[in-house]
């Protein structure tokens, strides 16, 4: 059951996973499909068709976790507590919990016993796309307010300025691209400066678009002399990207051109003909089949299930300075984090984050790439329920496979700790003492093996040698 479900209702079950054979949800998640993705899926005719007030909706929020931990306690075994719950009704069932456990009163004192904020009124930066879901619709939905904080959210055009203003102070966190943290603090194109990865904002949630004139040429093998955009170097686009083509025989560096277009041009430039197609993040890649300019050659999912793409970037001073404020903002995140993972919440979401003010496109698009029911502008409409999600884990492995990847193709130069420059960059145990704190379950292991094209990366040995085991590399 979902944390944010009501525990009174004896249709839901509070087992410990959706099918009741997993000690955890995460668990059935792993089995079902692997680290990182998520198998639940609901009916879009199901999710609610229009948004609502969300200061309500996040102090409701709150609320129910509270009832959920009384009712659960009270009945250990939820037959149990679905026979009361159909016996009484309801309403009997809280008037006589509530004489027994002053729920109300937990709940005022949850709100009450917050630490004093150090700063209360936030700059926080993102980039137009999907893949700052959590980040972005906390705002609409106030999950901020709910915190006390006083968030402004300020749109960047592109991933230059994000890593500037996050050096110069001017932001106080910012989504960014999950390997810009990395690449920051080893001074990677920068100043080096200590910024972390708080959670990963989504996985998955990317595509290779090409314009509709190369519907013939699906064979990357045909693609040398081909022109394609991606949002930044130090991005997960540019790396799958460099993979992908490599896998096909195609030097990424000689073959083909890969240029660094921020993601709200990317369409534009693929209409010019100044490129050929992009690996980019979403809404773009649907936008293209949406305005009839391109087609969704794959989505990176078919690369990498569950790979990541942007993070909730804050530094290592700020967190210093502003501990009580942080601990806010990552519960607000978190929590937003909790509401996106839910499918059945989709279309809410996609109706929170459409306005101008935050992705400036249009209702139909968001809600093809979030529920995953699309068109390809191949003449298909897919169903791809985990075309994106919002694991705001920061596995150790994502860090370790960037890492390989920065080395592969001559970024990183020399020996390189891989381990310990991912668990100094990404939040490991800060993420699951946080997620624990709000009753979300967090992986005892950060690293597992994963397998990138069908070939397996274990990210705890041998690192250099799985480099060293690519024909097109750098190093």
């Amino acid at each position: 059951m979902p944390a944010f479900d009501n525990p009174f209702d004896p249709s839901l079950s509070l087992a410990a996973c959706e099918c009741g054979h997993h000690a955890t949800q995460s668990e059935h998640d792993a089995q079902a499909v692997g680290f990182g993705a998520r198998s639940a899926t609901a009916d879009a005719s199901d999710a609610p068709q229009t948004w609502f007030d969300g200061n309500a909706a996040t102090e409701s929020a709150g609320n129910r976790v509270i009832e959920q931990t009384v009712v659960r306690a009270l009945f250990p075994r939820d037959e149990v507590r679905r026979r009361f719950l159909q016996a009484v009704g309801a309403r009997t069932a809280m008037s006589a919990i509530a004489s027994v456990l002053p729920i109300g009163a937990m709940q005022a004192i949850a709100q009450d016993t917050k630490l004093a904020l150090e700063k209360k009124s936030l700059q926080i930066g993102f980039v137009s796309i999907t893949c700052a879901t959590p980040l972005i619709m906390a705002h609409p939905l106030r999950f901020y307010e709910r915190e006390g904080l006083n968030v402004e959210l300020q749109r960047t055009a592109g991933w230059a300025l994000v890593r500037d203003k996050m050096i110069n102070k001017e932001f106080d966190a910012s989504h960014m691209l999950s390997p810009m943290p990395l690449s920051i603090s080893l001074g990677l194109g920068s100043v080096a400066t200590g910024i972390n990865v708080a959670t990963i904002q989504n996985i998955n949630g990317q595509a290779i678009t090409l314009h509709q004139k190369f519907k013939d040429r699906r064979d990357p093998k045909t693609w040398k002399g081909m022109r394609f955009a991606v949002p930044f170097e130090y991005s997960i686009h540019n790396f799958l990207l460099r993979y992908y083509v490599a896998e096909a025989g195609l030097d990424p560096d000689k073959d083909i051109q890969i240029r660094v277009t921020p993601p709200p041009e990317m369409v534009a430039n693929l209409r010019a003909g100044n490129i050929d197609g992009f690996l980019g993040p979403e809404p773009f890649n649907q936008r293209a089949v949406y305005d009839g300019i391109g087609f969704i050659h794959l989505l990176t999912r078919e690369l990498w299930d569950g790979h990541p793409c942007c993070a909730f970037g804050v530094s290592d001073d700020w967190i210093r300075q502003h501990p009580n404020t942080f601990a806010a903002l990552y519960r607000a995140i978190l929590n937003a984090h909790a509401m996106a993972r839910d499918p059945k919440h989709r279309p809410l979401i996609a109706n929170a984050i459409a306005p101008a003010q935050y992705l400036n496109q249009p209702y139909e698009v968001i809600e093809q790439v979030l529920t995953g029911t699309f068109a390809d502008g191949l003449g298909n409409v897919r169903k791809e329920p985990n075309r994106v999600d919002f694991d705001p884990f920061p596995w150790g492995t994502m860090a370790v496979w960037i890492l390989s990847q920065m080395k592969r193709w001559g970024y990183v130069k020399g020996d390189v700790n891989y381990r310990q420059i991912a668990e100094e960059v990404f939040m490991i145990t800060d993420a699951r003492k946080a997620m624990g704190e709000l009753k979300m379950t967090a992986p005892k292991d950060a690293y597992p093996r994963i397998k990138v094209m069908g070939k397996e990366f274990d990210p705890t040995k041998g690192v250099d040698q799985y480099i060293n085991s690519f024909a097109i590399r750098r190093t």
